[in-house]
């Protein structure tokens, strides 16, 4: 159900991260604006982080339906599900000072 869809999505840091990064630029393609590099950005960046996004955060995203990522071109957009967690999306956005250190 989309309770226990959003609850595992926002469970892993660098989905939220990922999640975050749309929100602020859809869709996502220019390498600077890239939500892997984002990711990177606040938090450790390396080739098994790179890795681990690629291969696991990314297409569970995917497959929920909360992105659209063409694997080929790199481009990341928001998904046919992606009302499903705007809304906690954005209050994160907002509200990202006021969460415990770590989480976003």
């Amino acid at each position: 159900d989309a309770g226990s869809r959003l609850f595992d999505a926002m469970s892993a840091r660098y989905r939220r991260h990922l999640l975050v990064a749309l929100a602020e630029h859809n869709p996502r393609g220019d390498r600077d604006l890239d939500p892997l590099t984002a990711v990177a950005t606040r938090g450790p960046s390396d080739d098994a982080l790179h890795t681990e996004i690629v291969h696991h955060h990314l297409p569970k995203l995917d497959e929920m339906g909360y992105v659209e990522w063409d694997r080929v071109t790199g481009t990341i957009r928001n998904g046919p599900n992606w009302d499903e967690v705007a809304p906690l999306v954005r209050s994160i956005r907002h509200h990202g000072d006021e969460l415990p250190d770590g989480w976003l």
